[in-house]
Order: structure tokens, then C-alpha cells, then sequence
């Protein structure tokens, strides 16, 4: 399956929280703009031409609540037969080689995307904003690395990030500090 080794990155204040907790928080849906994550910059992970370029989905209302929740559970089945778009929302593709592997960047803000497919980019290029559009509850970065971009019958590839200490695979719920990538060489 190509989300096996899918990350969510969900930017966080220095609490440690996605939003300041209210009574929306547990009772009801939130705006998005009120997320530490909403509208920042995202970056390319990585050089390569990009394959996909989605924008024009709308960014929905957040869902932190359990009662809130269970609306959005039950629409799950639609995004489904709506098919890899409306899982995804907006999103860039980039194939790091002709042929692969392809790293998926989804759920970005409706009207960020700065890329277009046949765009060479280069590593830490912006490509988008934090968004809340596609099968998101909160808004979030969704990343995952496969060997194809036929959804269904892509394999998942693990990614690793580069920090201080070396190449590392970050584990469940690991706090990572943000840093913009260098630019790879020419």
C-alpha cells in the first residue's frame, strides 16, 4: 500500500499543540486559520520534475472533537469514490527520477500551489502552503514516497530526514524541528 510509510507533519507551538484548546476544540469544528500550521510554507523534500499538480479544493473546517468527528466519518465513503484527488486535496507529486520513486505532498491550502506539472524543482523550494483540503482533519503536511503514482497499486517506500545527528527515520509522534532544506546541488 503506498501510505505504509506515510508522515503527517502537523506543525505545533511551542506547547506542543496544533491550536489553542477551546470549547470548540471539544464540542465542535474549528477554522482552520486558527492552527499554528494553517497557510505556512511548505517546501519541496526533495529535487525532481513534478508529475502532479492539484489545486482548487476547499479547505474544510477541523475536526479535533469526537462529536465532530463523526460527520466527517461518515462522508469518508464519498472521498473515497471521488478517487485519489479528493483523498489527497491539493497536492504536488514529484518524480525524483523519470521513472521514480515519486514523493506525494497532499492536503495543501486551496490556491497555494506555486508549481505546475514539467517543473523542475529543486529541494526546499516552496511548492504550497499548509492547507486542510482532501481526507484531513486538522491542518497538516501528508507525505509519503512510492514506487508509482497508480494509487492503487503503489508500494510505499520508508523516508528518512536529514538532521544534526544524520539521516533519520522520525518515530510515532516525534516532535521534529522545522528547518528549511538545503537546495540540492545543480
Amino acid at each position: 500500500m503506498g501510505t505504509t510509510f506515510a508522515i503527517d507533519l502537523i506543525p505545533v507551538d511551542t506547547r506542543g499543540r496544533s491550536a489553542p484548546w477551546s470549547w470548540r476544540a471539544a464540542l465542535s469544528t474549528e477554522p482552520p486559520q486558527g492552527f499554528v500550521g494553517f497557510g505556512a510554507t511548505v517546501f519541496a523534500p526533495a529535487a525532481g520534475t513534478v508529475v502532479i499538480a492539484q489545486d482548487g479544493e476547499a479547505d474544510h473546517v477541523a475536526r479535533r472533537s469526537q462529536i465532530a468527528l463523526l460527520p466527517y466519518m461518515v462522508g469518508q465513503a464519498g472521498r473515497v469514490r471521488r478517487g485519489p484527488g479528493a483523498i489527497a486535496g491539493n497536492h504536488v507529486v514529484i518524480a525524483l527520477h523519470e521513472r521514480g520513486p515519486f514523493v506525494l505532498v497532499a492536503h495543501l491550502r486551496e490556491g497555494s500551489v506555486r508549481v505546475a506539472v514539467g517543473d523542475h524543482i529543486e529541494a526546499g523550494q516552496p511548492i504550497g502552503q499548509c492547507g486542510n483540503s482532501g481526507n484531513s482533519t486538522q491542518p497538516h503536511v501528508h507525505v509519503q514516497v512510492t514506487d508509482s503514482v497508480e494509487w492503487s497499486r503503489a508500494r510505499g517506500i520508508p523516508l528518512a530526514f536529514s538532521t544534526p545527528r544524520g539521516v533519520e527515520l522520525p518515530a510515532e509522534s516525534q516532535i521534529v524541528l522545522a528547518a528549511r532544506p538545503e537546495p540540492g546541488p545543480g
